[in-house]
């Protein structure tokens, strides 16, 4: 098996080979009941394909923060920075700060002041997150040393706690000061699955944005890195219709609708070139969904399409192919709340504390020999990556959108090489009222993978 360009781990398909780790690391935690006891309750691991000196092929694994109270736990590398050690700083300063929590609880219940100690817990906690930012050196595989707070100060930004504790930097920070060259780089979840994210056991995910976003890239400086499926995808106009006031047009998956951080041109961007004249969103799609979406050729038309979906009087509806797992309803409706996460966005969370209501009515199609299932969503509200958390999460259907990267949807096709490269969702059908005419605008759009048994 051959090794190209290094996981680019933002948005990436697992090599073979680190699957292949991936299931060796599982069923060496399932054989030895002191490991499952310390990741039963659930964890994000990651596994790592590195040459070493002398040219062998070896696999490091790692974990994420911590398990048991401990970060040093044999087969896995070490952490960052070790804040475990009993007799380190952190857990001397830590204890001190709980001390005066334990005073606090004290006075307040006796009724006496506790300002000045609640200043000086403030005090102590910003100092002592600084001291884990600034104490806490990662390597760069050209060589390079610097703190987590010096990396995040070269954009201008002050790292999230926690920064360093994930699986892909303990694997590069390991990789890159013993000299060894990385290959491949996956990371996946073992145990049980939290309530607000979207986590499957044995399912890979991407690195997070919020803290791993800024830190990895200047880890990877001096590997040959995947180019980002972000930057690389483009666009061909499929317009359904098109006049003086509106444009219909099948969306491709991986274009973005509207312009954003990226160097990709946009739809919108592509259909000015195409008219020659400003053209307005009316709605968004996410970047990964395909199908229907409707421009305005003017802001009178924006405004009038917006209002139709504001109140709810646009019918849309999509067709999934959910991934592989327990047979779900005929039919029925989904009510979770969701949230984003803020350190990983555009990630979103089932949050019933701050989450907004979201709520989708689904029918079931059929299933596909290799045990996938289609299904029509129709959504009733249009929060972000509604219908991929309400598919993926246990309280939902509890099985991901085939090819969703972002909430555990890449598997295998029996019979295909690899893993599905799209998310295969698609925006199916669309009815408003034409914002000159008044008229009944309807059309439909059927996916790509259901005209191509294979895909």
């Amino acid at each position: 098996m051959t090794f190209g360009k290094f996981t680019y781990p933002f948005c990436y398909t697992p090599h073979p080979l680190i699957r292949k780790a991936a299931d060796e690391l599982i069923a060496r935690i399932d054989s030895d009941p002191e490991l499952k006891a310390l990741f039963s309750e659930g964890k994000m691991l990651g596994v790592m394909l590195v040459k070493d000196k002398d040219g062998n092929v070896k696999v490091l694994n790692a974990f994420s923060g911590n398990v048991g109270g401990c970060s040093l736990v044999d087969g896995f590398v070490p952490p960052v920075l070790d804040l475990c050690d009993p007799e380190g700083h952190f857990r001397k300063e830590e204890f001190e700060i709980s001390s005066i929590n334990a005073r606090i609880r004290e006075l307040e219940a006796a009724g006496q002041p506790v300002d000045e100690l609640k200043a000086e817990r403030k005090r102590r906690s910003i100092a002592l997150q600084g001291w884990i930012f600034d104490n806490a050196m990662v390597a760069s595989a050209d060589g390079d040393e610097k703190s987590i707070r010096e990396v995040f100060a070269i954009r201008g930004i002050v790292p999230p706690g926690g920064t360093g504790d994930c699986a892909a930097p303990k694997l590069l920070n390991y990789a890159n000061r013993n000299g060894f060259q990385p290959l491949a780089m996956g990371e996946f979840w073992y145990g049980a699955s939290p309530r607000r994210e979207i986590r499957h056991h044995g399912r890979f995910y991407p690195s997070c944005q919020g803290k791993c976003g800024p830190l990895l890239p200047w880890m990877m400086r001096g590997l040959d890195v995947e180019d980002s499926p972000l930057e690389s995808a483009e666009a061909v106009l499929d317009i359904v219709f098109e006049d003086d006031a509106i444009i219909v047009v099948d969306k491709p998956s991986g274009v973005l609708a509207v312009p954003g951080r990226t160097a990709m041109k946009s739809l919108l961007e592509l259909l000015e070139d195409h008219s020659g004249c400003q053209i307005h969103s009316c709605h968004r799609l996410d970047m990964d969904t395909s199908g229907l979406m409707v421009y305005a050729k003017s802001l009178s038309a924006k405004v009038d399409i917006e209002g139709q979906f504001a109140a709810r009087e646009v019918r849309k509806s999509y067709i999934a192919r959910l991934c592989p797992g327990a047979d779900i309803p005929a039919k029925g409706r989904i009510e979770l709340p969701l949230a984003p996460d803020w350190y990983d966005r555009p990630r979103q969370m089932v949050d019933s504390d701050e989450g907004k209501t979201a709520v989708t009515l689904f029918e079931k199609l059929g299933d596909t020999a290799e045990g996938f299932t289609d299904v029509r969503f129709t959504p009733l509200t249009g929060r972000t990556h509604q219908l991929r958390v309400h598919a993926a999460h246990p309280e939902g259907l509890g099985r991901p959108i085939l090819g969703d990267r972002l909430y555990g949807g890449q598997v295998d096709v029996q019979g295909r090489e690899g893993a599905v490269e799209r998310l295969h969702l698609h925006a199916a059908s669309l009815a408003f009222h034409h914002p000159v005419s008044h008229d009944i605008m309807e059309f439909g759009s059927d996916p790509d993978w259901m005209q191509d048994p294979t895909r």
